[in-house]
């Protein structure tokens, strides 16, 4: 029988830093806990700097994994030196969240990248980024945000493959999104495969070659929340982390 109990969706945080005082904290923008809970979960954040030890026994209490937006992935963990042209990094956070996601990815925990998500889930998978894309790939195609314009604001088309899980998801195969982004997602890594792109070619949405829940979108879903398809994807995710824990309590 399906235990009707929320699956746990664990977020890795954020570093933050309180400009009055300058104490540190984890955190996470309230719209990506807000939609796993609209979808059905039950989201708990996962702080950084944790030994080993307990990152695990947070880890082994959560049923899926939901990577959020953020800033850039170091690029030493895709055998790179940083170029001028790289942003902010979060060493912290990159530890946490590469430790988190290939534990997932080696027990078939649910995945679902958002935005850095899509990057980070990549990179702990083999793959690589694009630093910038401005300094290398040709476009004329503005991926970044703009400072005071809503972030909800379509800037692109998407296109999808028709026969992708994301698009069905969606009820569609092509629709505009948001874009807040200067990295890319540039070398596949195994087991993944792109099924989405901007009209310049660049990679907006992956996911696995199996059934395993690892899927990536370069957009943001969550601040979309005048599409009602996009919680969609949130359901679809919470569901998968539900039949992960059942399956794995032996239901």
């Amino acid at each position: 029988m399906t235990n009707p109990l929320r699956p746990v969706i664990g977020i890795p945080a954020r570093s933050v830093v309180d400009s009055s005082n300058g104490f540190r904290y984890s955190g996470i923008p309230l719209t990506y806990s807000s939609n796993v809970e609209r979808a059905g979960g039950a989201p708990i954040l996962i702080p950084l700097n944790l030994a080993e030890e307990t990152l695990k026994a947070i880890y082994a209490r959560i049923d899926g994994l939901l990577l959020a937006g953020g800033v850039d992935v170091h690029p030493k963990e895709f055998g790179e030196d940083i170029m001028p042209y790289c942003g902010e990094i979060d060493t912290s956070r990159d530890e946490t969240e590469l430790r988190v996601t290939r534990w997932a990815l080696a027990d078939g925990r649910p995945i679902f990248g958002i935005c850095r998500g899509v990057q980070m889930l990549n990179v702990a998978a083999g793959g690589s980024l694009y630093q910038d894309i401005p300094a290398q790939i040709e476009t004329s195609l503005d991926h970044s945000y703009k400072p005071g314009d809503p972030y909800n604001l379509r800037a692109h088309p998407l296109v999808l493959e028709p026969d992708s899980r994301v698009a069905q998801w969606l009820g569609a195969s092509q629709l505009d999104v948001n874009s807040l982004h200067h990295q890319a997602v540039k070398n596949i890594a195994p087991g993944l495969r792109v099924i989405g792109r901007a009209p310049d070619g660049v990679i907006e949405a992956i996911e696995s070659n199996n059934a395993l829940f690892r899927v990536g979108v370069q957009f943001h879903p969550e601040l979309l929340e005048d599409d009602a398809r996009m919680l969609n994807l949130f359901k679809a995710f919470v569901e998968s982390a539900r039949e992960y824990r059942d399956q794995r309590n032996g239901r």
